[in-house]
Protein backbone atom coordinates (compact mmCIF):
# COMPACT_ATOMS: atom_id res chain seq x y z
CA UNK A 1 0.00 0.00 0.00
CA UNK A 2 1.26 3.79 -1.18
CA UNK A 3 3.09 4.99 2.22
CA UNK A 4 1.59 8.46 2.93
CA UNK A 5 2.73 10.88 6.01
CA UNK A 6 -0.70 12.20 6.22
CA UNK A 7 -1.18 15.54 8.35
CA UNK A 8 1.03 16.52 10.59
CA UNK A 9 -1.25 18.14 13.14
CA UNK A 10 1.14 21.00 13.89
CA UNK A 11 -0.21 23.87 11.71
CA UNK A 12 -3.63 23.38 9.72
CA UNK A 13 -5.49 25.91 7.92
CA UNK A 14 -4.38 28.60 9.67
CA UNK A 15 -1.43 28.62 7.43
CA UNK A 16 -3.36 29.60 4.16
CA UNK A 17 -4.13 33.06 4.82
CA UNK A 18 -0.50 33.39 5.68
CA UNK A 19 0.70 31.75 2.32
CA UNK A 20 -1.45 33.58 0.20
CA UNK A 21 -0.23 36.87 1.83
CA UNK A 22 3.70 35.66 1.61
CA UNK A 23 3.15 35.39 -2.50
CA UNK A 24 1.53 38.88 -2.77
CA UNK A 25 4.89 40.48 -1.41
CA UNK A 26 7.27 38.29 -2.42
CA UNK A 27 6.61 39.32 -5.89
CA UNK A 28 5.61 42.59 -5.34
CA UNK A 29 8.60 43.95 -3.20
CA UNK A 30 11.25 41.04 -3.98
CA UNK A 31 9.92 39.98 -7.78
CA UNK A 32 12.10 42.39 -9.67
CA UNK A 33 15.30 42.49 -8.06
CA UNK A 34 15.29 38.14 -7.44
CA UNK A 35 14.65 37.66 -11.05
CA UNK A 36 17.23 39.76 -12.43
CA UNK A 37 19.61 37.98 -10.05
CA UNK A 38 18.87 34.60 -10.75
CA UNK A 39 17.79 34.52 -14.51
CA UNK A 40 17.18 30.61 -15.23
CA UNK A 41 16.19 29.63 -11.48
CA UNK A 42 12.97 31.77 -11.58
CA UNK A 43 12.09 31.71 -15.39
CA UNK A 44 8.92 28.71 -15.18
CA UNK A 45 7.67 30.40 -12.30
CA UNK A 46 7.63 34.23 -13.87
CA UNK A 47 5.95 32.64 -16.89
CA UNK A 48 3.37 31.28 -15.14
CA UNK A 49 2.12 33.94 -12.78
CA UNK A 50 2.82 36.57 -15.67
CA UNK A 51 0.29 34.36 -17.55
CA UNK A 52 -1.88 33.37 -15.52
CA UNK A 53 -1.47 29.57 -16.34
CA UNK A 54 -0.10 26.53 -15.39
CA UNK A 55 0.42 23.63 -18.20
CA UNK A 56 0.61 20.39 -17.02
CA UNK A 57 1.96 16.98 -19.24
CA UNK A 58 0.41 14.08 -17.80
CA UNK A 59 -0.91 10.64 -18.86
CA UNK A 60 -4.75 9.96 -20.15
CA UNK A 61 -5.42 7.22 -18.21
CA UNK A 62 -7.34 5.86 -15.20
CA UNK A 63 -4.94 7.40 -12.45
CA UNK A 64 -3.81 10.31 -13.91
CA UNK A 65 -6.56 12.53 -16.00
CA UNK A 66 -10.05 11.44 -17.72
CA UNK A 67 -13.16 12.72 -18.54
CA UNK A 68 -16.54 11.72 -16.56
CA UNK A 69 -19.83 13.10 -17.76
CA UNK A 70 -18.51 15.93 -19.18
CA UNK A 71 -16.25 16.78 -16.19
CA UNK A 72 -11.77 16.59 -16.05
CA UNK A 73 -10.58 14.88 -13.67
CA UNK A 74 -8.17 12.14 -12.08
CA UNK A 75 -6.32 11.98 -9.53
CA UNK A 76 -3.20 13.72 -11.02
CA UNK A 77 -5.62 16.27 -12.35
CA UNK A 78 -7.06 17.14 -8.98
CA UNK A 79 -3.51 17.62 -7.44
CA UNK A 80 -2.54 19.80 -10.02
CA UNK A 81 -5.67 21.70 -9.92
CA UNK A 82 -5.03 22.41 -6.36
CA UNK A 83 -1.37 23.27 -7.04
CA UNK A 84 -2.65 25.90 -9.59
CA UNK A 85 -5.01 27.42 -6.89
CA UNK A 86 -2.04 27.56 -4.49
CA UNK A 87 -0.24 30.06 -7.15
CA UNK A 88 -3.81 31.34 -7.80
CA UNK A 89 -3.72 31.22 -11.71
CA UNK A 90 -5.77 28.66 -14.17
CA UNK A 91 -4.80 25.16 -15.06
CA UNK A 92 -4.59 23.85 -18.82
CA UNK A 93 -3.27 19.92 -19.76
CA UNK A 94 -1.23 18.52 -22.37
CA UNK A 95 -1.60 15.18 -23.03
CA UNK A 96 1.58 13.49 -25.31
CA UNK A 97 0.35 10.30 -27.70
CA UNK A 98 3.04 8.76 -25.63
CA UNK A 99 4.29 7.67 -21.76
CA UNK A 100 7.78 8.30 -23.01
CA UNK A 101 7.05 11.97 -24.49
CA UNK A 102 6.65 13.01 -21.38
CA UNK A 103 9.93 14.59 -20.08
CA UNK A 104 10.95 15.43 -23.82
CA UNK A 105 7.88 17.61 -24.02
CA UNK A 106 8.65 19.10 -20.76
CA UNK A 107 12.24 19.32 -21.96
CA UNK A 108 11.34 21.36 -25.48
CA UNK A 109 8.69 23.94 -23.30
CA UNK A 110 5.57 22.33 -24.37
CA UNK A 111 4.26 22.47 -20.08
CA UNK A 112 6.01 23.37 -17.05
CA UNK A 113 5.36 20.34 -15.03
CA UNK A 114 5.24 16.80 -15.36
CA UNK A 115 2.56 15.41 -12.93
CA UNK A 116 1.87 11.74 -15.26
CA UNK A 117 2.52 9.46 -11.09
CA UNK A 118 6.50 9.47 -12.33
CA UNK A 119 9.33 8.09 -10.43
CA UNK A 120 12.57 8.95 -10.87
CA UNK A 121 15.32 7.56 -13.03
CA UNK A 122 18.93 8.01 -14.69
CA UNK A 123 17.57 8.99 -18.03
CA UNK A 124 14.61 10.87 -15.96
CA UNK A 125 17.51 13.13 -14.28
CA UNK A 126 18.93 14.32 -16.98
CA UNK A 127 16.46 16.03 -18.39
CA UNK A 128 14.17 17.48 -15.16
CA UNK A 129 14.50 17.95 -11.86
CA UNK A 130 12.35 16.15 -9.60
CA UNK A 131 9.87 17.57 -6.60
CA UNK A 132 9.37 15.17 -3.15
CA UNK A 133 7.34 12.33 -2.94
CA UNK A 134 3.93 12.32 -2.61
CA UNK A 135 3.22 8.72 -2.31
CA UNK A 136 5.77 5.86 -2.34
CA UNK A 137 4.61 2.25 -5.14
CA UNK A 138 5.68 -0.53 -5.70
CA UNK A 139 5.89 -2.43 -9.02
CA UNK A 140 3.90 -5.80 -8.81
CA UNK A 141 4.04 -8.97 -10.95
CA UNK A 142 0.15 -9.73 -11.54
CA UNK A 143 -0.56 -13.02 -12.78
CA UNK A 144 -3.82 -14.80 -13.08
CA UNK A 145 -5.58 -15.89 -9.59
CA UNK A 146 -5.44 -19.73 -10.72
CA UNK A 147 -2.27 -19.07 -11.82
CA UNK A 148 -0.58 -19.60 -8.09
CA UNK A 149 3.05 -21.64 -9.04
CA UNK A 150 3.99 -17.81 -9.45
CA UNK A 151 5.27 -16.55 -6.02
CA UNK A 152 8.71 -15.30 -6.33
CA UNK A 153 11.51 -14.21 -8.67
CA UNK A 154 12.76 -17.82 -9.60
CA UNK A 155 9.59 -18.32 -11.05
CA UNK A 156 9.68 -15.61 -13.37
CA UNK A 157 12.09 -18.15 -15.97
CA UNK A 158 11.08 -19.60 -18.97
CA UNK A 159 7.75 -17.17 -18.57
CA UNK A 160 6.79 -14.30 -21.13
CA UNK A 161 5.91 -11.22 -19.17
CA UNK A 162 4.05 -8.09 -21.10
CA UNK A 163 4.89 -4.44 -20.40
CA UNK A 164 4.74 -1.32 -22.17
CA UNK A 165 7.48 -0.18 -23.92
CA UNK A 166 9.24 2.72 -21.99
CA UNK A 167 7.99 2.29 -19.32
CA UNK A 168 10.09 1.56 -15.75
CA UNK A 169 8.23 -1.86 -15.72
CA UNK A 170 10.46 -2.97 -18.72
CA UNK A 171 13.66 -0.75 -17.20
CA UNK A 172 13.35 -3.17 -14.08
CA UNK A 173 12.84 -6.54 -15.77
CA UNK A 174 15.62 -5.53 -18.30
CA UNK A 175 18.11 -5.53 -15.25
CA UNK A 176 16.35 -8.87 -14.02
CA UNK A 177 17.11 -10.48 -17.78
CA UNK A 178 20.75 -9.65 -17.76
CA UNK A 179 20.94 -11.52 -14.67
CA UNK A 180 18.56 -14.07 -15.59
CA UNK A 181 18.15 -14.52 -19.52
CA UNK A 182 15.68 -17.45 -18.80
CA UNK A 183 13.24 -14.22 -18.55
CA UNK A 184 11.23 -13.79 -21.41
CA UNK A 185 9.95 -9.37 -21.86
CA UNK A 186 7.49 -8.60 -24.59
CA UNK A 187 7.47 -5.06 -25.02
CA UNK A 188 4.57 -3.50 -26.16
CA UNK A 189 3.32 0.18 -27.71
CA UNK A 190 -0.12 -0.72 -29.17
CA UNK A 191 -1.53 -1.33 -25.32
CA UNK A 192 -1.68 0.56 -21.81
CA UNK A 193 -0.89 -1.30 -18.24
CA UNK A 194 -4.31 -1.27 -18.03
CA UNK A 195 -5.27 -3.09 -20.97
CA UNK A 196 -2.40 -5.58 -20.20
CA UNK A 197 -4.56 -6.40 -16.60
CA UNK A 198 -7.44 -6.93 -18.28
CA UNK A 199 -5.40 -9.31 -20.74
CA UNK A 200 -4.21 -11.08 -17.57
CA UNK A 201 -7.74 -11.62 -16.32
CA UNK A 202 -9.19 -12.86 -19.96
CA UNK A 203 -6.27 -15.20 -19.97
CA UNK A 204 -5.01 -13.61 -22.77
CA UNK A 205 -1.25 -13.32 -21.54
CA UNK A 206 0.24 -14.81 -18.30
CA UNK A 207 1.75 -12.06 -16.50
CA UNK A 208 2.36 -7.98 -16.92
CA UNK A 209 3.56 -5.36 -13.79
CA UNK A 210 2.05 -2.46 -12.66
CA UNK A 211 2.30 -0.37 -10.02
CA UNK A 212 0.75 -0.85 -6.99
CA UNK A 213 -1.65 1.75 -7.07
CA UNK A 214 -2.55 0.77 -10.27
CA UNK A 215 -2.98 -3.00 -9.06
CA UNK A 216 -4.95 -2.23 -6.20
CA UNK A 217 -7.51 -0.22 -8.14
CA UNK A 218 -7.68 -2.33 -11.27
CA UNK A 219 -8.26 -5.37 -8.92
CA UNK A 220 -11.63 -3.85 -8.74
CA UNK A 221 -12.37 -4.49 -11.99
CA UNK A 222 -10.79 -7.30 -12.81
CA UNK A 223 -11.14 -9.61 -9.90
CA UNK A 224 -9.55 -12.46 -11.30
CA UNK A 225 -6.19 -11.18 -11.43
CA UNK A 226 -3.57 -11.63 -8.40
CA UNK A 227 -1.37 -9.41 -7.12
CA UNK A 228 1.51 -11.72 -6.86
CA UNK A 229 4.62 -10.47 -5.39
CA UNK A 230 6.91 -6.88 -5.73
CA UNK A 231 10.06 -7.32 -8.13
CA UNK A 232 11.59 -3.72 -7.00
CA UNK A 233 11.72 -1.55 -3.42
CA UNK A 234 9.28 1.01 -2.91
CA UNK A 235 9.60 4.21 -5.41
CA UNK A 236 8.48 7.51 -4.87
CA UNK A 237 5.98 9.26 -7.26
CA UNK A 238 7.22 13.05 -8.26
CA UNK A 239 6.35 15.78 -9.81
CA UNK A 240 9.24 16.90 -12.69
CA UNK A 241 10.12 20.46 -13.82
CA UNK A 242 12.78 21.49 -16.47
CA UNK A 243 16.25 21.24 -14.92
CA UNK A 244 17.33 24.20 -13.27
CA UNK A 245 13.41 25.21 -12.62
CA UNK A 246 14.33 25.65 -8.90
CA UNK A 247 12.14 28.44 -7.86
CA UNK A 248 8.72 26.37 -9.31
CA UNK A 249 10.63 23.04 -7.63
CA UNK A 250 10.68 25.03 -4.35
CA UNK A 251 6.30 25.84 -4.91
CA UNK A 252 5.81 22.82 -5.55
CA UNK A 253 7.56 21.15 -2.39
CA UNK A 254 5.64 24.34 -0.17
CA UNK A 255 2.47 23.16 -2.06
CA UNK A 256 2.93 19.29 -1.15
CA UNK A 257 3.66 20.04 2.71
CA UNK A 258 0.59 22.78 2.92
CA UNK A 259 -1.65 19.94 1.71
CA UNK A 260 -0.39 17.04 3.40
CA UNK A 261 -0.70 19.22 6.77
CA UNK A 262 -4.21 20.74 6.49
CA UNK A 263 -5.65 17.17 5.05
CA UNK A 264 -6.43 18.10 1.08
CA UNK A 265 -4.10 15.35 0.30
CA UNK A 266 -5.65 12.69 1.99
CA UNK A 267 -9.01 13.87 0.55
CA UNK A 268 -7.66 14.08 -3.14
CA UNK A 269 -6.38 10.53 -2.44
CA UNK A 270 -9.04 9.21 -1.41
CA UNK A 271 -11.50 10.44 -4.26
CA UNK A 272 -9.63 7.62 -6.29
CA UNK A 273 -7.72 5.14 -3.72
CA UNK A 274 -10.24 4.74 -0.64
CA UNK A 275 -10.55 1.07 0.24
CA UNK A 276 -8.76 -0.53 -2.65
CA UNK A 277 -7.00 -2.46 -0.14
CA UNK A 278 -9.88 -4.09 0.68
CA UNK A 279 -10.90 -6.77 -1.62
CA UNK A 280 -13.80 -9.36 -1.75
CA UNK A 281 -13.36 -11.77 -4.85
CA UNK A 282 -16.68 -12.94 -4.61
CA UNK A 283 -18.35 -10.11 -3.76
CA UNK A 284 -17.07 -8.45 -7.14
CA UNK A 285 -17.96 -11.10 -9.32
CA UNK A 286 -21.46 -11.80 -7.85
CA UNK A 287 -21.57 -7.83 -8.24
CA UNK A 288 -20.83 -8.13 -12.20
CA UNK A 289 -22.96 -11.23 -13.00
CA UNK A 290 -25.96 -9.52 -11.02
CA UNK A 291 -25.48 -6.31 -13.40
CA UNK A 292 -25.38 -8.55 -15.98
CA UNK A 293 -28.63 -10.88 -15.34
CA UNK A 294 -31.03 -8.87 -12.82
CA UNK A 295 -29.82 -4.91 -13.86
CA UNK A 296 -31.66 -4.73 -17.16
CA UNK A 297 -34.82 -5.34 -15.64
CA UNK A 298 -34.78 -2.46 -13.89
CA UNK A 299 -32.17 -0.24 -16.18
CA UNK A 300 -35.16 2.12 -17.10
CA UNK A 301 -36.26 3.21 -13.79
CA UNK A 302 -32.87 3.51 -12.13
CA UNK A 303 -32.13 5.86 -14.95
CA UNK A 304 -35.15 7.61 -15.24
CA UNK A 305 -35.02 8.37 -11.52
CA UNK A 306 -31.87 9.43 -11.41
CA UNK A 307 -32.30 11.76 -13.93
CA UNK A 308 -35.38 13.19 -12.12
CA UNK A 309 -33.47 13.82 -8.94
CA UNK A 310 -30.56 14.75 -10.74
CA UNK A 311 -27.82 11.73 -9.69
CA UNK A 312 -25.69 9.76 -11.48
CA UNK A 313 -27.83 6.55 -12.61
CA UNK A 314 -24.49 4.37 -11.79
CA UNK A 315 -24.83 6.20 -7.69
CA UNK A 316 -28.37 4.85 -7.69
CA UNK A 317 -27.68 1.01 -9.49
CA UNK A 318 -24.87 1.08 -6.54
CA UNK A 319 -27.16 1.81 -3.60
CA UNK A 320 -29.25 -0.60 -4.81
CA UNK A 321 -26.98 -3.47 -5.21
CA UNK A 322 -26.08 -2.64 -1.89
CA UNK A 323 -29.66 -2.74 -0.66
CA UNK A 324 -31.36 -5.75 -1.84
CA UNK A 325 -28.89 -7.31 -4.30
CA UNK A 326 -31.84 -6.31 -7.20
CA UNK A 327 -33.97 -8.60 -5.27
CA UNK A 328 -37.36 -6.53 -5.45
CA UNK A 329 -38.51 -9.21 -2.40
CA UNK A 330 -35.58 -8.41 0.02
CA UNK A 331 -36.49 -8.41 3.23
CA UNK A 332 -33.86 -7.15 6.33
CA UNK A 333 -34.26 -8.86 10.41
CA UNK A 334 -35.54 -4.83 11.23
CA UNK A 335 -38.59 -5.23 8.50
CA UNK A 336 -36.96 -2.95 5.55
CA UNK A 337 -38.20 -4.04 2.52
CA UNK A 338 -37.81 -4.18 -1.32
CA UNK A 339 -35.29 -3.03 -4.08
CA UNK A 340 -34.43 0.46 -1.93
CA UNK A 341 -35.07 -1.54 2.07
CA UNK A 342 -37.99 0.94 2.67
CA UNK A 343 -38.86 1.34 6.29
CA UNK A 344 -42.62 1.69 5.98
CA UNK A 345 -42.71 5.40 7.41
CA UNK A 346 -40.41 6.72 5.00
CA UNK A 347 -42.51 4.68 2.32
CA UNK A 348 -45.64 6.34 3.39
CA UNK A 349 -43.82 9.97 3.44
CA UNK A 350 -42.40 9.28 -0.53
CA UNK A 351 -45.74 8.10 -1.33
CA UNK A 352 -45.01 4.82 -2.31
CA UNK A 353 -47.86 2.42 -1.37
CA UNK A 354 -46.32 -1.03 -2.45
CA UNK A 355 -42.57 -1.22 -1.08
CA UNK A 356 -42.55 -4.54 -3.22
CA UNK A 357 -43.28 -2.97 -6.55
CA UNK A 358 -40.03 -1.95 -8.32
CA UNK A 359 -40.57 1.08 -9.88
CA UNK A 360 -43.00 2.63 -6.55
CA UNK A 361 -39.47 1.98 -4.54
CA UNK A 362 -36.90 3.08 -7.25
CA UNK A 363 -38.67 6.44 -7.21
CA UNK A 364 -39.55 6.28 -3.68
CA UNK A 365 -35.87 5.39 -2.78
CA UNK A 366 -34.33 7.73 -5.03
CA UNK A 367 -36.51 10.83 -3.95
CA UNK A 368 -35.44 10.16 -0.54
CA UNK A 369 -32.37 10.06 -0.98
CA UNK A 370 -32.41 13.40 -2.98
CA UNK A 371 -34.58 14.76 0.17
CA UNK A 372 -31.36 13.68 2.53
CA UNK A 373 -28.93 14.99 -0.13
CA UNK A 374 -30.90 18.23 -0.17
CA UNK A 375 -30.05 18.72 3.65
CA UNK A 376 -26.36 18.53 3.67
CA UNK A 377 -25.94 21.59 1.48
CA UNK A 378 -22.98 22.95 3.43
CA UNK A 379 -20.77 19.82 2.12
CA UNK A 380 -19.41 19.54 -1.10
CA UNK A 381 -19.05 16.64 -3.19
CA UNK A 382 -18.38 14.06 -3.03
CA UNK A 383 -18.55 14.51 0.70
CA UNK A 384 -22.47 15.84 0.54
CA UNK A 385 -23.69 12.47 -1.48
CA UNK A 386 -21.74 9.78 0.72
CA UNK A 387 -23.42 11.29 4.28
CA UNK A 388 -26.61 11.18 2.44
CA UNK A 389 -26.08 7.19 1.78
CA UNK A 390 -24.73 7.17 5.66
CA UNK A 391 -28.10 8.99 6.39
CA UNK A 392 -29.85 6.41 3.89
CA UNK A 393 -28.45 3.84 5.81
CA UNK A 394 -28.46 4.64 9.32
CA UNK A 395 -31.00 7.49 9.58
CA UNK A 396 -30.35 11.29 10.04
CA UNK A 397 -30.59 11.37 13.59
CA UNK A 398 -27.48 9.24 13.97
CA UNK A 399 -25.57 11.32 11.57
CA UNK A 400 -26.61 14.34 13.76
CA UNK A 401 -24.76 12.64 16.44
CA UNK A 402 -21.59 12.19 14.61
CA UNK A 403 -21.90 14.89 13.08
CA UNK A 404 -22.52 16.90 16.36
CA UNK A 405 -19.50 14.41 17.87
CA UNK A 406 -17.02 15.78 15.08
CA UNK A 407 -17.12 18.93 15.77
CA UNK A 408 -16.50 18.27 19.23
CA UNK A 409 -13.31 16.28 17.99
CA UNK A 410 -12.52 19.14 16.07
CA UNK A 411 -12.65 17.57 13.10
CA UNK A 412 -14.75 18.73 9.81
CA UNK A 413 -18.34 17.75 10.27
CA UNK A 414 -19.05 18.16 6.49
CA UNK A 415 -16.34 15.82 5.84
CA UNK A 416 -17.12 11.93 4.99
CA UNK A 417 -13.64 11.15 6.31
CA UNK A 418 -14.78 13.04 9.57
CA UNK A 419 -17.81 10.64 9.84
CA UNK A 420 -15.95 7.68 9.44
CA UNK A 421 -14.46 7.97 12.35
CA UNK A 422 -17.31 9.25 14.60
CA UNK A 423 -20.18 6.91 13.43
CA UNK A 424 -18.29 4.41 14.92
CA UNK A 425 -17.74 5.34 18.18
CA UNK A 426 -21.62 5.93 18.46
CA UNK A 427 -22.05 2.08 19.62
CA UNK A 428 -19.50 3.11 22.68
CA UNK A 429 -21.52 4.25 26.09
CA UNK A 430 -18.97 6.66 26.37
CA UNK A 431 -20.58 8.50 23.96
CA UNK A 432 -23.74 7.37 22.45
CA UNK A 433 -24.96 7.79 26.40
CA UNK A 434 -23.99 11.94 26.05
CA UNK A 435 -25.85 11.78 22.21
CA UNK A 436 -29.44 12.78 21.31
CA UNK A 437 -30.31 9.84 19.35
CA UNK A 438 -28.44 7.17 21.51
CA UNK A 439 -26.97 3.79 20.55
CA UNK A 440 -26.13 3.71 16.60
CA UNK A 441 -24.30 0.48 15.10
CA UNK A 442 -22.15 2.87 13.71
CA UNK A 443 -19.79 0.47 11.40
CA UNK A 444 -22.27 -0.43 9.39
CA UNK A 445 -23.02 2.87 7.76
CA UNK A 446 -19.32 3.17 7.08
CA UNK A 447 -19.38 -0.04 5.50
CA UNK A 448 -22.57 0.38 3.68
CA UNK A 449 -20.96 3.37 2.09
CA UNK A 450 -17.59 1.93 1.47
CA UNK A 451 -19.23 -0.80 -0.96
CA UNK A 452 -21.19 1.37 -2.60
CA UNK A 453 -18.07 3.36 -3.33
CA UNK A 454 -16.40 0.27 -4.76
CA UNK A 455 -19.03 -0.49 -6.83
CA UNK A 456 -20.18 3.05 -8.08
CA UNK A 457 -16.43 2.52 -9.59
CA UNK A 458 -16.57 -0.39 -11.02
CA UNK A 459 -19.51 0.91 -13.07
CA UNK A 460 -17.94 4.05 -13.65
CA UNK A 461 -15.12 2.76 -15.53
CA UNK A 462 -16.90 1.59 -18.33
CA UNK A 463 -18.22 5.79 -18.68
CA UNK A 464 -14.34 6.94 -18.62
CA UNK A 465 -13.68 8.95 -21.47
CA UNK A 466 -9.83 9.11 -22.60
CA UNK A 467 -8.14 11.78 -25.36
CA UNK A 468 -4.81 10.92 -26.83
CA UNK A 469 -4.10 13.99 -28.15
CA UNK A 470 -2.50 16.79 -25.98
CA UNK A 471 -4.66 20.00 -26.05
Amino acid sequence: MPEMNFIKQAMKVERAPFLVLKKFFFFLLIGPLFLGACGKDNTALDRIMESGTITIITRNDAHCYYTYRGQEMGFEYDLAKAFADFLGVKLKVKVPESRDQLLPLLDKGAGEVVAASITTTPSGLELADFSKRYISVQQMVITHKKDTNIRSMNDLVGKNIHVCRGTPYEARLRTIEKMDPGVIITARDDVSTEDLIRGVAEGKIEITVADSNVALLNRRYYPDIRIAFPIKKPQPLCWAVKKGGKALLNEINEFFDTIEEDGTFLDIYNRYYAYVERFDHLDIKRFQHRMETRFPKYMKTIKEAAKLYRFDWRLIAALIYQESQFNPWAKSFSGVRGLMQLTLPTAMEMGVKNRLNPQESIMGGVRYLKMLYDVYDNATEPDRTLIAFAAYNVGKGHVIDARTLASKMKLDPNKWSSLEKTLPLLSDPKYYKKSRFGYCRGREPVSHVQRILTYYNILKKEAIKYRTKGR
